[in-house]
C-alpha cells in the first residue's frame, strides 16, 4: 500500500475543501432571506442551491462562476417563495464568492503540505473570484498552478477538467498522474471523476457538510480536516 509521502502533487478543490462555502453561501443569502418571516433549514437551502448550481453548470458550462451564481439567485428566490431580487442583489450574491471564509485549519495545513508537495488548484470558480479568495481568507498561500472552470470551459465533474489538469501538470512539472493526489471534500465533483481518471484521492470529509457528497463514495485516504492530513504526512516523513 502506498503512503501519502510517495506522491508529489496535491490537486485541490477549493470551495468546500479549503474554503467553507456552505457558511459563505448561507451568509450571502441573508439579504434575500431577510425579506421573509419563514425560517428555512440550512440543509434545505444548501440542497436547493446545490441542485440549481449543478443544473446551471450543465446548461452554461462556459459561464463564469460569479455570473452563474447571479443567474440562479432569482430562481432560488422563486423556489423559496420569496420576492424577486433586484439585479444588484443578484450581482452581489455572485460577487460574494471571494469573501467566503477559509476553514480554520486550511492555511496552516497548506503551508505544511507545501513543504513536500506541489500545490495545484482545480476549481469550479472563475479566476477573479479565486484571486480574491487567495488574497483574502487564504492569506496569499502560494499555489504552484491555478486552474479554474473558466480556463477549461467546463465544470467538474466533467472529465475534461481532469484531463486538462493532468496534461498541464505533466507539461509544467513533468509529474505523471500516478504521482497526483486529488484532495477534496466533494464526492460528486472530485472523487468520482478522479476515480474514473485513475487518479488517487484524499477525501477531506468536513463532517456535517451538506453539498457534494452524493452517489458512490470513492477515496484512497480519508481525513476530517486538511490539518489531519498534514499531521499524517508529517508522521510518515518522521518514520
Amino acid at each position: 500500500m502506498s503512503q501519502l509521502k510517495d506522491y508529489r502533487l496535491l490537486c485541490f478543490d477549493v470551495y468546500g475543501t479549503l474554503i467553507d462555502w456552505e457558511s459563505g453561501i448561507l451568509s450571502a443569502l441573508q439579504p434575500l432571506l431577510s425579506k421573509s418571516t419563514t425560517v428555512f433549514p440550512n440543509a434545505h437551502l444548501l440542497t436547493l442551491y446545490d441542485s440549481l448550481e449543478s443544473a446551471q453548470q450543465c446548461k452554461t458550462p462556459g459561464m463564469p462562476y460569479s455570473q452563474l451564481l447571479a443567474t440562479i439567485h432569482p430562481t432560488l428566490a422563486s423556489q423559496l417563495g420569496l420576492p424577486p431580487p433586484s439585479p444588484e442583489e443578484s450581482s452581489a450574491f455572485g460577487n460574494s464568492v471571494g469573501s467566503w471564509p477559509a476553514f480554520p485549519d486550511t492555511v496552516d495545513a497548506l503551508r505544511r503540505l507545501g513543504k513536500h508537495y506541489k500545490l495545484v488548484v482545480l476549481s469550479n470558480v472563475d479566476r477573479e473570484s479565486f484571486a480574491r479568495s487567495n488574497e483574502g481568507s487564504l492569506q496569499s498561500v502560494p499555489f504552484d498552478l491555478v486552474i479554474t472552470a473558466q480556463d477549461v470551459g467546463s465544470y467538474k465533474p466533467d472529465l475534461r477538467n481532469f484531463e486538462y489538469m493532468i496534461d498541464k501538470v505533466k507539461i509544467t512539472f513533468d509529474i505523471p498522474q500516478t504521482a497526483i493526489l486529488q484532495t477534496a471534500q466533494s464526492q460528486f465533483h472530485d472523487h468520482q471523476p478522479a476515480k474514473k481518471m485513475g487518479v488517487k484521492s484524499v477525501w477531506i470529509e468536513r463532517p456535517g457538510a451538506t453539498m457534494g457528497n452524493r452517489g458512490k463514495t470513492e477515496f484512497d485516504w480519508r481525513f476530517d480536516t486538511l490539518g489531519e492530513m498534514a499531521d499524517a504526512l508529517e508522521k510518515e516523513l518522521e518514520q
